[in-house]
């Protein structure tokens, strides 16, 4: 893919006039490298994380990546967005609020719909509420795929969902609501971003709702097996971390009006089945390290909630955001893979991880957010 000339341009002019941001979930996946661009750029940032998902160790990556000078820019609150009185004293000075914070994952709603309701829900009403009164610029929040639900149609159109499959995907599709009531009663600004299957650096490979990339790598990295839910036939739209970075910027500073109080899809629209994934984070292993030995995946029943197919259509992100993804998932993966050795393996880290399963399921793929 190419070099987004936009995206571009307004990196050049944060570093010129820098603005103040809160990042919710500061410290997960996405959280710590929206964190990372914004430092190398310059800019000001309250981060808070209440490290129920997030790690420290994310942060301290950063701040060894950026410098200290640069850290110095960056204040890391530890606080919950579920109480409201901490929502409101950070928005208070604020430009941009870019709210990552929630509960990921399919199957922790299934097993849980109280406890991510409170966070990706009542949580998220209360970052609306401090941001309309702190009447910040601009709310940029995370949405999911997973909103489409039950919908058919491909690829995947911001007008045509579905009914959600999980209390997971019913609090994103919350979450769209209410941001439309406070755009029409409140006239506040957000903006909303359906993510589908981000990976990259800083994904965790570990626990029962890893993602299903970051998993198959720890499992090949460790020379475990690799078990597949359903044929492997399933199919969905990777997007590298780097083209939701860009989005989110893209998001907060916009000036076409069209943009504001919509909701975007956030992918490279391209399908990936799970198959081909398995031969694609193989090879790239392989090339990196061939000792790493030649498996094929063994096939167990579909898991309840999957969606069979994701593919997003991109040009309504294209055409009112400027949107251009500059990674396809083969470049992905040859920039995680490093992360992932140094994490992962004895000779890279005195204290490696212990040996993960491997199994990909709907939670695994939809669980895009964190």
């Amino acid at each position: 893919m190419h070099d987004n000339m936009l995206y571009t341009k307004i990196q050049s002019a944060l570093r010129a006039a820098p603005r103040t941001w809160l990042i919710t979930g500061v410290a997960g996946f996405i959280g710590s490298n929206i964190l990372e661009t914004l430092l190398q750029l310059d800019q000001n940032v309250l981060g808070l994380d209440n490290f129920s998902t997030g790690f420290q160790e994310n942060l301290d990556e950063v701040r060894a990546k950026v410098g200290l000078g640069k850290w110095a820019r960056a204040r890391i609150i530890e606080g919950d967005i579920r109480d409201v009185a901490t929502c409101h004293r950070l928005c208070g000075d604020v430009d941009y609020v870019l709210h990552q914070a929630a509960l990921g994952s399919v199957p922790r709603s299934l097993a849980d719909p109280i406890r991510s309701h409170d966070a990706n829900v009542s949580g998220f009403l209360n970052m609306l509420v401090a941001a309309r009164d702190a009447k910040v610029r601009r709310f940029v929040y995370a949405s999911s795929s997973s909103v489409y639900g039950d919908h058919p149609g491909l690829p995947k159109l911001e007008d045509n969902v579905g009914d959600p499959l999980s209390p997971y995907a019913a609090t994103k599709a919350i979450n769209e609501l209410y941001a439309g009531v406070f755009a029409r009663a409140f006239k506040l600004n957000s903006i909303g971003l359906r993510y589908f299957n981000v990976f990259g650096p800083r994904q965790d490979p570990a626990g029962a709702y890893a993602a299903v990339i970051p998993r198959w790598i720890a499992a090949m990295l460790q020379r475990e097996p690799i078990h597949i839910f359903g044929d492997g036939e399933t199919s969905r739209d990777f997007s590298y971390i780097d083209n939701v970075v860009q989005a989110n910027l893209l998001a907060a500073t916009t000036d076409n009006p069209d943009a504001l109080n919509q909701v975007f899809n956030i992918a490279i629209g391209e399908t990936t089945t799970l198959n081909q994934l398995f031969d694609l984070i193989q090879d790239t292993l392989q090339r990196t390290d061939p000792s790493i030995p030649k498996q094929k995946p063994s096939y167990n029943d579909f898991r309840p909630g999957d969606v069979r197919h994701s593919h997003a259509c991109i040009e309504k992100a294209e055409h009112l955001l400027g949107y251009s993804p500059t990674h396809r998932i083969q470049q992905g993966l040859q920039l995680s893979m490093g992360w992932y050795r140094r994490k992962l393996l004895p000779q890279d880290k005195p204290h490696a991880s212990p040996p993960v399963a491997a199994m990909a399921n709907e939670s695994c793929l939809a669980n895009s957010a964190r």
